[in-house]
């Protein structure tokens, strides 16, 4: 702290009273700039490392293996059974005439 009020003593004595608050202000704004400028580019690495780190993970992960799907067989009858029909026994009868 008196290293700073030293500093601003200077300042004055260099500066004079009447300029020192326009170069505090445009130091001040300086500043807010600076911040603005690095936190955008903090946030670009931030997700450039996310990014990469994704695509690391994906390339470590073991790759599925990749069945292909059977084809579709009907079960086969067992030994002595009748035959599977393929429509219902009274499918070509009108149901009044099922009865």
């Amino acid at each position: 702290m008196p290293e700073l009020l030293v500093i601003l003593t200077v300042a004055l004595v260099v500066l004079g009273p009447k300029r020192l608050p326009e170069i505090a202000r445009a130091l001040g704004k300086a500043m807010a700039e600076f911040r603005k400028a690095t936190y955008g580019i903090s946030q670009e690495l931030e997700n450039a490392r996310a990014m990469l780190e994704d695509e690391a993970r994906k390339a470590s992960e073991p790759t599925p293996n990749r069945i292909a799907p059977a084809a579709s067989v009907e079960p086969k009858a067992a030994v002595g059974a009748a035959p599977r029909s393929e429509s219902p026994p009274n499918a070509g009868t009108p149901p009044s005439a099922a009865s």
